[in-house]
């Protein structure tokens, strides 16, 4: 029987950055559905349609094909064939995502995949609603946060080492918008699983992060 760990938190928590380097230390497959999301956002922009036209979204998401592979240990997405990794982290797409990601047709189509994969193979996921609707039965649930201001810090800071101009004032804004938008959606909303640990890691070290949840995981399994 396959171990999965679900991973659930707000924009800016860190899970894409712990996640991988849990599932590489502990040698579980890492899937980041935040990242086929992103594809599926990046689709729609590439094509003109409009993130917040649920019926045009709906429409042309079929078009979309979307795949995880690992190349040489490095997860590469795919969209319709070409390895889209460099597009998938800008301001524009990551808004979009948080509108498309709602949308019925397109969670079903991404979570179906997303559920073989942990039938198939010792994994972790990390999302918004991993926990509570893509993996309900994985056998450790993290909820991983952080105060908005210390997102919004990390945030900055990410961008400034890649050489672009932001304001933090306005990044803080986004993030909280954005967490109000998850949080409050019809679909599977942001929430913390019922079973689920807490993690906060506004005081924490990435390492002090990844070995808390590398502990919880050999503790479960």
């Amino acid at each position: 029987m396959s171990f999965n760990v679900a991973i659930d938190g707000p924009a800016g928590a860190g899970k894409s950055t712990i996640a991988k380097a849990v599932a590489k230390r502990m040698g579980y497959i890492y899937v980041d559905t935040g990242a086929m999301y992103r594809a599926m956002a990046l689709y729609m922009l590439r094509n003109g349609v409009d993130p917040a036209d649920t019926e045009a979204v709906a429409e042309r998401c079929g078009g979309a094909d979307i795949t995880i592979r690992y190349e040489d240990g490095v997860q590469v997405v795919f969209l319709n064939g070409e390895n889209v990794n460099a597009f998938l982290r800008t301001e524009e797409v990551g808004n979009a995502t948080s509108v498309v990601s709602v949308i019925p047709r397109v969670r079903k189509k991404l979570v179906e995949l997303q559920q073989a994969l942990a039938a198939e193979n010792d994994c972790l996921m990390d999302g918004r609603d991993i926990g509570t609707c893509v993996l309900p039965n994985a056998q450790l649930k993290i909820y991983l946060t952080a105060d908005s201001g210390v997102r919004a810090k990390r945030r900055y800071d990410e961008l400034k080492a890649k050489g672009q101009e932001c304001d933090l004032k306005k990044i803080q804004a986004d993030i909280e918008e954005r967490d109000y938008r998850d949080m409050h959606r019809e679909t599977s909303p942001l929430r913390q699983a019922e079973d689920a640990v807490l993690v906060d890691t506004s005081k924490m070290s990435i390492e002090e992060v990844i070995e808390r949840i590398m502990e919880l995981c050999r503790e479960r399994q």
